[in-house]
């Protein structure tokens, strides 16, 4: 699975959203799009993130944009695994 598929399948799981999430792609809106996405959901969202990919988020690497689109989550995996 690359990196986009295990972000894709995180969000599945830890926003309960029963497979819509697999279907997403990079330009899905994420933040202030999806209604299960909120506040609570992002910090569990992180917590998956770090516990999937074995890294630790930084809270100054937190911010709203990160999370705007698929790709964004990409992006932001992909730059703290990198370190």
């Amino acid at each position: 699975m690359n990196i986009q598929e295990e972000i894709l399948s995180l969000l599945d799981e830890t926003l309960s959203l029963n497979g819509r999430g697999l279907s997403f792609d990079a330009d899905t809106a994420l933040l202030g799009n999806l209604p299960e996405l909120d506040s609570m959901a992002v910090l569990a969202v992180i917590h998956a993130i770090e516990e999937r990919f074995g890294i630790a988020v930084p809270d100054d690497e937190i911010d709203g944009s990160s999370f705007a689109t698929v790709g964004s989550v990409v992006e932001f995996v992909s730059r703290l695994s990198a370190h």
